[in-house]
């Protein structure tokens, strides 16, 4: 079992209290929308920036209490778990390890504040897990930083002011910080994914990027922002589980609920199989985003490249099989337009390419494994 100090029991209890008496009745209802009045909440409860430092309004926390907050709202209103883990381990978190004292002061309080979001692209129409082939390029002339390119499936742009955007330096890949009102950046296309949630695609031309808007230049402080993308993939692996969980909730009561034949269709012994394997698969994924996640935080580092990787993977799988057999045991019910599972299927099935496609991920883990081979030893 996963043991918790008391004050990080106290967060978690609070929060779901918060959750259940404010998110639940709105729950799956948001769509394309942001749950802004959620976020307002949380950060009026001081759950907004928990692992930012102090002197910008954080909490001092670490990303280990961002995700165990990330699965109680998860399981609770999917929607907003995804906005929470966004502004926490992704845009916010990369300006508030790397960037420059002004670029924390401007783009974390509003964070903190509830109030705003940080967008990230990366992704390009002819660059998406291949980043060395990105073209998007930040030259120096005349004294002066000069971004140009084009970015794709980027997501929040319409609620968010500024984005982390992936470039190519002459000595190198790094990344900036770029507002999204800049004139020379213009929207390229507008696209609604399968989830219904919005992407843009952008092209910037001639922008001059302050100094003070670097966040990494150099090769190995680059490397150092690869190594923090493994809390984004150990976050997406917890927003699955508790999506997972959510779906396995769902699918419990109606087993239990449902009658034909005179019975519970949940005591039908095929069921009763189902039932137990979802349970076996949710508690195998949580084990092992729990053990890379408390891992990191003992040794005071970014988590481990493998054991990262093979949480996230069989937690993005994890969730869309649960979803599937809960959406099974539901029948036509499960599969009708608006209801959760419903959106819950189309939701999950983006874990499996964000913050990594499954295929990089596998690459990862045979490459770790074919150097290293499996840890012997706890």
């Amino acid at each position: 079992m996963l043991s918790l100090t008391n004050d990080q029991q106290m967060i978690l209890d609070s929060v779901e209290q918060l959750a259940n008496e404010e998110f639940r009745d709105k729950a799956y209802t948001w769509g394309s929308e942001i749950p802004w009045e959620n976020i307002e909440l949380l950060a009026d409860h001081g759950y907004m920036g928990i692992n930012f430092e102090e002197k910008w309004g954080g909490g001092g926390m670490s990303e280990f209490e961002v995700m165990l907050i990330v699965e109680i709202l998860g399981k609770i209103c999917p929607d907003t778990a995804n906005f929470y883990h966004a502004n926490h381990l992704i845009g916010p978190r990369a300006i508030e390890m790397f960037g420059s004292e002004a670029a924390k002061k401007k783009y974390i309080p509003p964070i903190v504040e509830g109030n705003d979001s940080i967008a990230v692209a990366i992704s390009e129409p002819e660059a998406g897990s291949d980043v060395q082939s990105m073209n998007t390029t930040v030259r120096e002339e005349n004294g002066e930083l000069i971004l140009n390119g084009e970015k794709t499936w980027v997501s929040a742009v319409d609620y968010s002011s500024a984005a982390v955007v992936w470039v190519k330096f002459p000595e190198g890949l790094g990344s900036i910080v770029v507002d999204l009102d800049e004139p020379n950046l213009k929207i390229s296309g507008n696209y609604t994914n399968m989830a219904g949630h919005k992407q843009a695609q952008f092209v910037m031309e001639d922008i001059v990027v302050p100094e003070e808007n670097v966040l990494t230049r150099d090769r190995n402080a680059f490397k150092q922002q690869l190594k923090s993308l493994n809390w984004e993939r150990l976050g997406a692996a917890m927003k699955s589980n508790a999506w997972a969980m959510s779906a396995f909730n769902m699918a419990l009561d109606y087993a239990q609920n449902r009658q034909q034949f005179d019975q519970a269709i949940g005591d039908f012994q095929g069921n009763e199989w189902k039932i137990a394997d979802m349970a076996k698969r949710i508690e195998a994924s949580r084990m092992l985003t729990y053990s890379a996640a408390q891992t990191a935080l003992d040794q005071g580092r970014v988590p481990d490249r493998l054991e990262t990787a093979i949480a996230k993977l069989h937690s993005t799988e994890t969730v869309l099989h649960v979803v599937d057999e809960s959406l099974q045991l539901h029948g036509a019910n499960g599969y009708m337009k608006e209801h959760p599972l419903e959106y819950l299927y189309r939701l999950a099935r983006g874990r499996r390419f964000g913050a990594g496609t499954d295929e990089i991920i596998r690459n990862n883990i045979a490459s770790v494994v074919k150097e290293n081979g499996l840890p012997s030893h706890w």
